[in-house]
């Protein structure tokens, strides 16, 4: 099963050829004549509901919502220390992955190799395969835009002291086990958990795109 998943604040939009058994409490829209500002409009910004449009080609209805947006790409990393810990970011008052815009003539791998050594201060060993994509969209000066986010594997030697950016709003920097991510949990973004899904440090429940 493929499905399509966009945040929008603390709410989800997802894009799907069914309806995911595993979910609750979906509320279903309709495909034909989706006005995507009016929606997005109507959202409490922190209602923290999940809706699913129906879709018979996903792909295709994703590509076509994908009209309503500026697109702007960043990448990240999900990356692992020799004491296989993983490390994480504390900002704007919640847990978070490194990760950054790509700049103007520079791959998306790269960026965000070099988004994590900037943020974390930390010397990237291998940057392997993407783990996911993730979709975000807010609103920038009364446009719409849809961040999409690159997440890469990655390791380093040892484990490194690690160094918050501060100027980037960055208050902490930790490495963490898979056992202590129970605080984590309880105060990330929707996307983040769907990068540790991907990487295998929480249960999976459906197949990203």
């Amino acid at each position: 099963m493929k499905i399509y998943r966009i945040y929008l604040n603390d709410n989800t939009l997802m894009i799907a050829d069914k309806l995911p058994e595993q979910e609750e409490t979906i509320q279903v829209i309709e495909e034909n004549d989706f006005n995507f500002k009016a929606f997005y409009d109507s959202l409490g910004k922190l209602s923290a509901k999940q809706y699913a449009m129906i879709s018979d080609d996903p792909k295709a209805a994703f590509k076509q919502l994908k009209k309503n947006f500026t697109l702007i790409k960043a990448s990240g990393g999900l990356v692992q220390n020799a004491k296989g810990e993983y490390l994480f970011i504390f900002r704007n008052k919640k847990w978070d992955l490194p990760k950054g815009k790509v700049e103007k003539g520079e791959g998306v791998k790269e960026a965000g190799l070099r988004e994590v050594e900037e943020e974390c201060g930390v010397k990237i060993n291998t940057n392997d395969k993407r783990l996911c994509k993730t979709y975000h969209v807010y609103d920038l000066s009364g446009k719409l835009v849809l961040k999409r986010t690159n997440w890469y594997s990655m390791t380093v030697k040892g484990s490194p002291k690690l160094i918050p950016q501060k100027e980037e709003g960055i208050t902490k920097a930790e490495w963490l086990t898979a056992a202590d991510l129970k605080p984590v949990l309880k105060n990330t973004y929707p996307s983040i958990v769907d990068v540790l899904k991907a990487g295998k440090l929480i249960k999976e429940k459906a197949l990203k795109v």
